[in-house]
């Protein structure tokens, strides 16, 4: 903080941990979790935060899980070890909804789950929220798992809302035989394209906004920035962070475009030259 104190900002706008309240929230994003909030966990079932690395499904999930703490009595477990197999996932289910299972007793495991999140649902009118992170990670047996474990009543009573967000691996995943009842089941769907040069440019300017300091950059910077990120948040935010770091080393006032050329073009000249190297 004491490093950021010259330039007005109360935190560095381009890492990871920026406050929720900090992110810029456009339409879709803002309609996506509306419907999760407001009509996903009260019918419950399947929805799928599709994207590159780098376009914002993290984002996204953060967003979401602020706005799911505010309903009095909904529980929201967040699963943090997605690549685990069946069993493991049930001990990590077991720890975020507070139940003590055995999960060497499968059957025994899948009943005391379901009966918990019915018993949740009569109480509060609202299913338990699954959010999952990285999702392509999740192996087709255990999407299988969540699909079972989500439902009763021959299929016609969801008892638990899951969010899956992951690349383009994970929309392949889901397009396989054994996983096309999933697939079919998944009611709402955010697809984080390649943003425009515009899109960024809002962003970063709301970024600095935020944190204090809209004038920490010039304009002309901002747009050389979004130019080269090739629509990537996350290309976005490193190549601004690094340019952030050296004007702090340097104690610039400003960052400006002759900095980002300085740090930026020898490099890439470099990989210009190596990619006509026969």
């Amino acid at each position: 903080m004491k490093l950021l104190a010259p330039y007005g900002l109360k935190w560095n706008p381009f890492l990871p941990e920026l406050p929720i309240d900090a992110l810029l929230v456009s339409k879709k994003i803002d309609s996506f979790c509306w419907r999760v909030e407001n009509a996903l966990v009260r019918e419950g079932g399947f929805a799928l935060i599709s994207g590159e690395p780098g376009s914002g499904k993290s984002v996204v999930l953060r967003l979401l899980a602020g706005r799911l703490a505010r309903p009095r009595g909904l529980v929201v477990g967040v699963l943090s070890h997605p690549s685990s197999r069946v069993a493991d996932i049930y001990r990590e289910l077991g720890e975020l909804f507070g139940i003590q299972l055995r999960p060497h007793n499968r059957w025994a495991t899948f009943k005391t789950l379901r009966e918990h999140w019915l018993a949740h649902l009569h109480d509060s009118g609202m299913r338990p929220v699954l959010l999952i992170d990285e999702a392509q990670e999740l192996l087709a047996s255990v999407l299988a798992e969540l699909r079972l474990l989500a439902s009763t009543e021959f299929d016609s009573r969801a008892v638990l809302t899951v969010v899956l967000a992951g690349d383009h691996r994970l929309t392949e995943k889901l397009r396989h035989d054994d996983l096309r009842p999933l697939a079919s089941r998944i009611r709402l769907r955010l697809a984080m394209d390649a943003a425009t040069g515009e899109e960024l440019n809002a962003c970063l300017t709301h970024l600095l906004e935020q944190a204090g300091n809209p004038t920490l950059m010039t304009e002309a910077l901002k747009s050389t920035i979004c130019d080269h990120a090739l629509g990537n948040y996350r290309a976005m935010t490193t190549i601004a962070s690094n340019l952030l770091t050296v004007a702090l080393e340097r104690q610039l006032r400003q960052l400006d475009e002759k900095l980002y050329f300085e740090l930026f073009a020898p490099e890439a000249r470099k990989l210009r030259r190596a990619g006509t190297r026969p």
